[in-house]
């Protein structure tokens, strides 16, 4: 018996629609989880428990499947983990400033 891993479905950078990203950023949970993966080095993987705090398993899958299906994160297996990145990039090239303005707190 053969065991496939399923790999979870990113949108291509021009299918990535502002709307969803919107909604995704909207959450304060899911505002948090980019916020500590931008935070870190650019690059850092992270893995799905390191991020998402205090939340519930079931919360914290849910905040990073809307987060990945909008095109904010990437997720990737690797054996029986799946490392979380902030699609920066992609963002970057797709609405220019847009990560920065909303990552900004307004209190600098």
């Amino acid at each position: 018996m053969t065991t496939t891993v399923q790999r979870p479905e990113h949108p291509e950078v021009s299918d990535i629609e502002l709307t969803e990203v919107l909604f995704a950023l909207s959450d304060p949970s899911r505002l948090a989880i980019v916020q500590l993966l931008a935070s870190g080095a650019s690059g850092e993987l992270m893995t799905c428990q390191s991020v998402g705090g205090d939340l519930a398993k079931s919360t914290r899958s849910h905040h990073l499947k809307t987060l990945r299906e909008a095109g904010v994160i990437r997720s990737t297996p690797q054996g029986r983990e799946r490392l979380i990145s902030l699609r920066r990039d992609d963002l970057d090239a797709r609405f220019p400033g847009l990560l920065d303005a909303v990552l900004t707190d307004g209190h600098s």
